[in-house]
């Protein structure tokens, strides 16, 4: 029997929170593999302590922006290949997605946009997520299983994010964003945490400047989202929101193969 500890974590700045113990956590928590998103740095900027870190293979996915969006995947096995996005220039040039396939399962870490900014922003989120959509499809319409993780920046339901009402014309829990999460889902993947926990008040983010955590008024946004053919797979899913340094915690997913 072969376990895996897959943890995901959008860092808000891989260099800013190495100064907040990045890896000590790291070394500590000995994941077999950490799928980090929004690294904001391209892999010569980073300091040889993050590219090369004892035990495990480095792979990062960086946008033609210097200090914006930005993907990497640690992995103490090596894949069998690993690719960097859809094949659609749009949505590839920003450094959102990195795919490392195993002989197990695909695994795709994406940092999925934030339609805050703009209508404009919107749409282009919007239009991601069905092209995320088609390319997982495609894969899964093979036979592949896929582990699928990242910063999904939408809360799906009402109880997973502390203030629904305040929050429904707000880009991140808007109706068309949480339709698409039903229609992905109704397509034949699972959200993993709901697999064991049906229960509220488990968030991924908080907002910074109100200091949201200590008040625990949060998202829902990150996940792990696998296909059907791996359910019996999975033996567990978490947060970690006792994990500090960014503005999301942790969030992690148990396999048994």
């Amino acid at each position: 029997m072969k376990n895996l500890k897959i943890i995901s974590w959008n860092v808000n700045g891989i260099r800013a929170v190495l100064k907040k113990g990045f890896l000590e956590w790291f070394i500590e928590t000995n994941p077999d593999i950490l799928c980090i998103q929004e690294t904001k740095a391209w892999e010569e900027q980073l300091p040889e302590e993050l590219r090369n870190v004892p035990g495990y293979n480095a792979y990062f996915c960086q946008g033609i922006k210097k200090g914006y969006s930005g993907t990497a995947i640690y992995t103490k096995e090596k894949p069998l290949s690993v690719k960097r996005g859809f094949g659609i220039e749009k949505y590839d040039c920003e450094g959102r997605i990195l795919i490392a396939e195993y002989k197990e399962f695909i695994l795709i870490n994406i940092y999925y946009p934030n339609g805050k900014q703009s209508q404009e922003r919107l749409d282009y989120k919007m239009g991601f997520y069905e092209a995320f959509q088609k390319f997982a499809n495609d894969l899964k319409a093979k036979g592949k299983k896929l582990v699928i993780c990242g910063d999904v920046n939408t809360a799906h339901k009402e109880i997973d994010l502390a203030r629904p009402k305040e929050n429904s014309k707000i880009s991140g829990f808007l109706p068309e964003e949480r339709a698409w999460i039903d229609r992905f889902l109704a397509e034949g993947y699972l959200d993993t945490l709901r697999m064991f926990k049906d229960e509220g008040e488990i968030y991924t983010w908080w907002d910074q400047i109100s200091r949201a955590r200590d008040r625990n008024v949060g998202w829902r946004i990150d996940y792990f989202y696998v296909t059907e053919n791996l359910r019996k797979n999975i033996s567990n899913a978490f947060t970690m929101p006792e994990v500090m340094g960014s503005d999301h915690c942790p969030v992690g997913v148990e396999l048994k193969f």
